[in-house]
């Protein structure tokens, strides 16, 4: 029987539509040895034995991918693959898949719950009232101010449909932008730059490419408001966590919401010890709703090409087509 590795922890064990669908297709699922996102030195145990994975954000490295002769997909639980070495998949014609149209809602309402939890001081009140105080202080709103999106794709969007429903001016930085989309909602279109100097709200929702790595940085931020705030819930690469710390400490910038990091979990990371950050594990995209539909649609690019059907829309090296 064909045999496929369920790689993301919030996965392990859990039953669906994807389990259903991969099994009637006869492969049978096998799962890391602790519920925990999967180092390298797993993979490279586990991954011999296998013929797919359905792949979270574990590090499918040169090493890993060449430790595993029998693996013939990678179908990613998600729409980045920063994590795989897509040139040493596509040189052993691996296919690497993703979950496209699945999980943007769910990072669009992350990205407003770490802007809510900012602006309305969610954190020092909660910790004050378990602390037996009672801390009352204005915050501030989102309704009138200028929501900046750096990335108007899928997600982009979604933020921006709810940015628009509180009532905020929303600007965007975007490559190819979906102008009807842009006139419909009444989005500005703007230059880097120009986002950075009117942003109240400054939310990343782009891939890590050399373009916008560091992107984020001591120029930049420099540009802020220092009433700002900046929301991360695309690729720690994005931002430069020393910049951004230092703009912080300054009072450059009012707070930060980040949802990924550079590395991940954090080490000797300068953010940490700020009392101006809200964190979460990234897992901006993964809610229950998503979660199954990002593994049903891995889990049929899986089938698909097994069964020699491409799924075009979903692969990312398509010249491993044979």
């Amino acid at each position: 029987m064909l045999k496929v590795l369920i790689g993301p922890s919030p996965l392990a064990q859990k039953t669906g539509p994807f389990l259903d669908l991969l099994r009637s297709a006869g492969f049978e699922p096998v799962y890391p040895r602790r519920q925990a996102q999967m180092t390298e030195a797993e993979l490279i145990e586990q991954l011999p034995a296998v013929d797919a994975s359905l792949a979270g954000s574990e590090p499918y490295t040169r090493r890993v991918i060449e430790s595993a002769p029998r693996l013939r997909v990678i179908a990613r639980v998600g729409v980045g693959y920063d994590t795989v070495d897509v040139a040493a998949a596509t040189e052993r014609g691996v296919p690497v898949t993703i979950a496209p149209g699945t999980n943007h809602d769910a990072v669009a309402e992350h990205t407003f719950m770490l802007m809510l939890a900012l602006a309305k001081n969610l954190i020092p009140q909660h910790l004050g009232v378990k602390a037996g105080g009672w801390p009352r202080y204005a915050s501030a709103p989102l309704r009138g101010k200028v929501l900046g999106i750096l990335g108007l794709g899928r997600i982009g969007k979604a933020v921006a449909l709810r940015g628009r429903a509180f009532g905020m001016t929303v600007i965007a930085t975007e490559q190819y932008p979906d102008r009807d989309f842009m006139t419909a909602h009444g989005i500005e279109l703007v230059d880097v730059d120009t986002l950075f100097a009117r942003a109240d709200y400054l939310t990343l929702h782009v891939p890590a490419t050399p373009e916008s790595t560091g992107i984020v940085n001591a120029r930049t931020l420099g540009r802020m408001k220092p009433t700002a705030y900046l929301i991360n819930t695309a690729r720690g690469a994005v931002v430069n966590e020393a910049d951004l710390a230092d703009a912080l400490r300054s009072g450059r910038l009012a707070g930060a919401g980040l949802d990924v990091l550079e590395q991940e979990p954090p080490q000797n990371c300068p953010l940490v010890e700020l009392d101006k950050v809200v964190f979460t594990a990234h897992t901006a995209g993964v809610d229950h709703q998503s979660l199954m539909e990002m593994a049903y649609s891995a889990a049929q690019a899986i089938v698909d090409i097994f069964a020699g059907r491409w799924p075009t829309e979903k692969l990312v090296n398509p010249q491993v087509r044979r």
